[in-house]
């Protein structure tokens, strides 16, 4: 069993980070002015927070290129911190979970007609921990079989409505091994 495990979101594309790295630039180019121009005076202040307000949908643009999202999971003292990443800057606290249930892998319709796979941590009879997001159906029930292993717990494939299945995990193993997953 591994002791820390880490889920992540696939990084950002190359060709994102200078485009964020330029609305990030432009705002702070944006405040700098403001604060060199600024009157101190009521009139001074109003006319500094309308000049900076371009600057903070600058900076939403910006986190938008950067902003990923991570699971750290410490397995021998059964925490889980969800991380949000804006570059080399992570939020996140550490969230202890007992009784853990199973994992579960489903999907959820999209806007646009397609769907995204969600892997849950079951716990404490109703309650659940978002895990991870995927639009590939083999990687995030990968991912959920995975964690079962490590934490030693069922697996339900919740992807088709009203078919709920627990996994034989002793069958995908041998699948596994052999190379098919279908």
């Amino acid at each position: 069993m591994k002791p820390n495990t880490i889920i992540s979101e696939s990084p950002r594309p190359i060709w994102q980070i200078p485009i964020a790295a330029l609305f990030f630039s432009i705002a702070t180019l944006i405040i700098l002015f403001a604060l060199y121009n600024i009157e101190f005076n009521e009139k001074g202040f109003i006319k500094f927070i309308y000049g900076i307000e371009p600057s903070i949908y600058l900076v939403s643009i910006g986190i938008a290129f950067t902003l990923t999202k991570s699971i750290h999971i410490d397995i021998k003292n059964s925490r889980f911190r969800p991380t949000y990443n804006i570059g080399p800057i992570k939020f996140g606290s550490w969230q202890t979970i007992k009784n853990y249930q199973y994992v579960s892998v489903f999907h959820q319709p999209t806007i646009g007609g397609d769907y995204i796979f969600e892997v849950n941590l079951w716990y404490d009879t109703n309650k659940h921990f978002e895990l991870y997001e995927e639009h590939d159906y083999q990687e995030a029930f990968l991912i959920g079989f995975d964690l079962s292993e490590q934490l030693n717990i069922d697996l339900l494939d919740a992807t088709e409505p009203n078919n709920f299945k627990w996994v034989d995990k002793e069958a995908w193993k041998i699948k596994m091994n052999s190379g098919t997953t279908e």
